[in-house]
């Protein structure tokens, strides 16, 4: 059960920070602030998986007394295989979390050499300054398990918010395949932002797809707009 908890903790930590910095590097690279990702609240589970991973990895690692360089490396390997997998599934529905297709080299538009090069650098960040810090913190918490109460309403939220997110997302792939169209979910969220903005509403910006309209009048005039 420890084991457990701890990879709940993990991968809850590393869901929320992910979407701290996905909102930081939006902001900072194009102005924007945009609600990330599939889910509605404060989380990203592709960074929660990541880092659970990174941290699997770089334990099983540590016995065979690899090189720095190689460890990083497959660090970068297993996320870009991540974010792979999971671009493979979206784009089978006719959705897509995100969108490479402007980035030289790119597969499908969901995995890239410039975005595997980040990861690749996230990784020796990870190596070098987060892996001693995350420990510390998994040996606080597995000290303090009583915390764990905490892990487990996060982990609620998460869960009811997944069941929430995913009733949307079926409304959107739905419509997607019904109209023979890919739908972006950041440009969609762009188009419901700017059309929210055009017609001086209030914009909710932990629920983009939930505004004044419905979310089919959205998705009519994002099509048309394609």
């Amino acid at each position: 059960m420890s084991i457990f908890l701890t990879g709940v903790f993990i991968f809850i930590l590393g869901s929320l920070v992910g979407w701290i910095i996905e909102i930081i590097y939006r902001r900072l690279m194009y102005g924007k602030l945009v609600n990330p990702g599939f889910l509605v609240g404060p989380y990203l589970p592709i960074y929660g998986f990541g880092l659970l991973s990174i941290t699997i990895l770089h334990n099983i690692l540590m016995r065979f007394d690899l090189s720095p360089i190689v460890a990083i490396l497959l660090m970068g390997v297993v996320m870009t295989l991540i974010e792979l997998l999971g671009g493979l599934f979206c784009l089978s529905q006719k959705v897509k979390l995100w969108d490479y297709s402007d980035k030289w080299l790119n597969y499908k538009g969901i995995i890239c050499p410039l975005y595997s090069s980040m990861w690749i650098l996230a990784g020796a960040i990870y190596y070098f300054f987060l892996y001693d810090p995350l420990m510390y913190a998994v040996n606080w918490f597995n000290d303090n398990i009583s915390f764990s109460y905490v892990i487990g309403v996060l982990s609620g939220f998460l869960i009811i918010d997944f069941f929430y997110s995913s009733k949307l997302y079926i409304k959107i792939r739905k419509y997607a395949k019904n109209n023979n169209i890919v739908v972006r979910y950041e440009k969609l969220k762009d188009h419901i932002k700017d059309e929210t903005k055009k017609a001086e509403e209030k914009y909710f910006f932990l629920f983009p797809f939930r505004q004044s309209r419905k979310l089919i009048e959205y998705l009519d005039s994002y099509r048309d707009k394609k």
